[in-house]
């Protein structure tokens, strides 16, 4: 099998989905070149997708005019030698710009193109806009979501959309085709859409309905609030506690640290669970939130804190699993960013050096690509790549 290094991915996306799958990739080891557009002249504002403190980590970068005919021959030669191509353009665009899966693969037998949309490339909503928010309304994510006090579902503190519906369902699918590739030798067209990953993420819902016909909403799942031990509590210090007792011994366990052993019997009891419910609250505004986690998180009750970012990036456990790699800005100097997600692998790996405003690595890309010194200069003279 050919070594993730010598995978070549073609990133013509911006943010979003594609944007976290090909992070992904980079961070596996491939080699992934960053296509953005040319930029206007005379415009003096930095591409934020080449040089955001964490984009960009193990990738080139090159900026190709497709509006320009040389500029899409260009891009079908990239193309024809690469191993990836992802784009997420609205449906049908891609094809229209002559850089479409058909034309591409045709060209490629061995391509694998991936095309990263919200809706999907057909169906009803394929020409929808959206953003996070609407692909979690859309998947019954929201509608199973806590509500504020005007009974409207809360907004999510993290885009799950575009890192999990989107982003690992397009890795994880582009990983699946060039495992599969390398038995049949040919590639595959991947139409990733983030809706479609979101409902992936509502299995146990979704399943449960259509076998049931039993709806799920908030506080009527285990998982949505129904009962106390499942839920988050203030403490006395205002920050505040996750308790997930789901099993029998777990919620014995925290009933006797609790000094709670009334409620031990009664775990699934309905009419218990008001009464239950308040008195958690009580007890646990009775001390501070650091206080529980040393009384109860190691004590088999599935207590954990709710950290903040800060909190977060200063955590000994994250710190202690090398969450957290060292990076390098030319302007700002070193700071820390994310480590790659390499579950079972070395983490150790040099410092990510964030490129200079400005910064291409075309030249480099183009004669790899076996473009000639008089080619290259001719397309960057008549604008078609910076």
């Amino acid at each position: 099998m050919t070594s993730m290094k010598d995978l070549i991915v073609l990133d013509l996306a911006s943010v979003g989905p594609a944007a976290r799958a090909s992070r992904l990739l980079a961070d596996f080891g491939m080699q992934v070149i960053k296509v953005a557009p040319v930029q206007a002249r005379g415009a003096k504002q930095v591409d934020p997708v080449f040089h955001a403190y964490g984009a960009g980590r193990g990738m080139r970068r090159m900026r190709v005019d497709l509006k320009a005919e040389k500029g899409r021959k260009l891009m079908r030669h990239l193309a024809s030698c690469a191993d990836v191509f992802i784009e997420s353009y609205r449906p049908g665009v891609a094809a229209r710009l002559g850089i479409g899966h058909e034309e591409l693969c045709a060209l490629n037998p061995r391509l694998v193109y991936c095309s990263t949309s919200g809706y999907g490339q057909d169906g009803p909503y394929a020409g929808w806009v959206g953003h996070d928010i609407n692909y979690q309304a859309v998947s019954g994510y929201l509608a199973c979501s806590a509500r504020d006090a005007d009974g409207v579902p809360a907004l999510p503190g993290a885009t799950v959309a575009d890192g999990a519906g989107g982003g690992m369902h397009a890795a994880l699918s582009i990983l699946a085709a060039l495992l599969e590739r390398s038995h049949s030798g040919r590639g595959k067209y991947l139409d990733v859409s983030v809706t479609d990953g979101m409902l992936n993420l509502m299995s146990l819902y979704v399943d449960q309905y259509l076998a049931t016909g039993e709806d799920t909403g908030p506080g009527s799942g285990v998982l949505t609030g129904r009962y106390a031990w499942y839920g988050v509590y203030a403490t006395r210090d205002g920050r505040f506690l996750s308790v997930g007792a789901i099993e029998n011994h777990f919620f014995r366990k925290l009933c006797a640290l609790l000094e709670l052993g009334q409620f031990a019997e009664r775990q699934y009891d309905a009419a218990a669970q008001a009464d239950m419910r308040s008195a958690f609250r009580a007890r646990f505004l009775s001390r501070d939130r650091d206080e529980w986690v040393a009384l109860l998180a190691a004590a088999d009750t599935c207590v954990a804190p709710v950290l903040s970012v800060p909190e977060v990036c200063a955590d000994p456990h994250l710190r202690a699993r090398a969450s957290f790699t060292a990076a390098l800005h030319p302007e700002h100097g070193e700071f820390e960013q994310l480590a790659p997600l390499l579950a079972g692998s070395e983490r150790n790996v040099p410092p990510h050096a964030v490129a200079r405003p400005g910064h291409t690595d075309t030249d480099e890309i183009l004669r790899a690509a076996a473009l000639s010194a008089a080619e290259i200069e001719t397309l960057r003279a008549e604008g078609c790549v910076e």
